[in-house]
């Protein structure tokens, strides 16, 4: 995992996601979140299934479901 440095008024969710088993996954996933408008920072860790999202305010969770879709994991929820 990789620290983070949060600017102020910065939102940091932690989302649960099923399926990602490698480094290629945490990838996958990361760079699809890192799209959304707004993400300023994801880290994605397989073994946990958790994905941590820095952003400038909280995100649809429609749109973090529609690029961890994209990048062919699920959405299971915020952890």
């Amino acid at each position: 995992m990789t620290a983070q440095t949060e600017t102020p008024g910065s939102v940091t969710t932690v989302y649960k996601v099923s399926g990602m088993s490698c480094g290629h996954c945490e990838g996958s996933v990361s760079g699809e979140i890192s799209q959304i408008p707004g993400v300023s920072s994801v880290t994605a860790v397989a073994s946990s299934g958790e994905v941590t999202v820095v952003s400038a305010a909280p995100l649809d969770e429609e749109a973090v479901r529609g690029a961890v879709d994209e990048a062919g994991f699920d959405l299971v929820g915020q952890a």
